[in-house]
């Protein structure tokens, strides 16, 4: 006679491919992009095991453990460390996943810095190597640029290597990859801080071209537009001005997002033309007329703005854009 408990048994014939079908049905399924939980399995010289859950144990290299430069394994893990990793690859031909630690620091970088874009940031960097173009520095881990119209000093790029800039953010395009950055804004911006429309600065021609002048007021650069300089009609800014010259200006325009200051001396002239007659006069004048400049700003304030017809807003725009490349330049 048989037993019941043996009876049992038979009936329900559990088998290893029984047993490997339970496995698979509560098995995860892990996806490249995935963000997944691990422990530190066991460190390897040149990378290390992670368990995270899945049939055989996944593998970090050494070069996917930072956005940084890593020499050890160790720098940066420590045995039966639990932590999140990305999952880089698919499994290969032996069932094992390749992970990413760097990759979750990448994204989120990006999104660090699309946050310091979004509220106009300051932010400090070292500049770590400088190349024909400009000089290279690291935000967030990520590497940025610094164009050579965007550093602003008079040193030779290669001795800023070493140095902490402030920067102000140009371009952030993760699809590109692009991380572009200004000194010259940052500069501009903290310059503006003390500067307001209608004063009257003293400044020091460090660049002439065709379209203006750029004068160094107290380390930064201000462009005094050729429209700007005399109200009587200029050829050429060289015929009135040489580099080196110290000269009275006054401020017409602050443009901290793109980091331009605008300055005039065709406002500080008593009569029309002095600047190219009499320019003692004009600078001898230059806080006299300053404020007819400020009072005439006031009472305008009062009035309301009449509509610009086509004629002036097409130019109020040429000389805007004219005024960008200037500044850049």
């Amino acid at each position: 006679m048989v037993s019941q408990n043996t009876t049992t048994r038979k009936d329900i014939g559990f088998t290893h491919e029984d047993f490997a079908a339970l496995l698979d049905k509560y098995d995860y399924h892990f996806n490249p992009g995935d963000i997944v939980a691990g422990t530190v399995f066991s460190m390897e010289p040149r990378g290390a095991l992670i368990d995270i859950g899945a049939k055989t144990a996944a593998y970090i290299p050494i070069q996917e453990m930072s956005i940084n430069r890593v020499d050890d394994p160790d720098e940066v893990l420590k045995p039966d460390e639990t932590r999140e990793f990305f999952i880089l690859t698919d499994e290969n031909e032996d069932g094992q996943l390749t992970l990413s630690i760097r990759r979750i620091e990448y994204l989120r970088a990006w999104e660090r810095v699309r946050q310091l874009q979004a509220e106009d940031a300051t932010v400090r960097s070292n500049v770590f190597a400088t190349n024909r173009g400009g000089a290279l520095v690291r935000i967030e881990g990520l590497r940025g640029f610094i164009p050579g119209s965007h550093i602003s000093t008079r040193q030779p790029k290669e001795d800023l290597v070493g140095q902490d800039l402030p920067l102000k953010f140009l371009e952030v395009d993760e699809d590109r990859n692009r991380l572009v950055l200004s000194h010259r804004r940052a500069l501009v911006e903290r310059k503006m801080n003390g500067l307001e429309v209608g004063e009257v600065v003293i400044g020091m021609v460090r660049g002439i071209k065709p379209y203006g002048a750029f004068i160094d007021i107290g380390g930064v650069s201000g462009l005094l537009h050729i429209s700007e300089i005399s109200h009587d009609h200029i050829d050429t800014p060289h015929s009135v001005f040489a580099v080196n010259d110290e000269l009275k200006v006054m401020i017409i325009d602050l443009d901290a997002e793109r980091g331009r200051i605008s300055l005039s001396t065709k406002q500080l002239e008593p009569e029309p033309g002095d600047m190219l007659k009499n320019k003692d006069l004009v600078f001898e004048k230059a806080d006299e007329m300053a404020e007819r400049y400020r009072q005439r700003q006031r009472e305008q304030q009062g009035l309301a703005e009449p509509e610009p017809d086509a004629n002036g807003a097409g130019a109020s725009e040429d000389l805007a854009e004219e005024l960008e490349v200037a500044a850049v330049e």
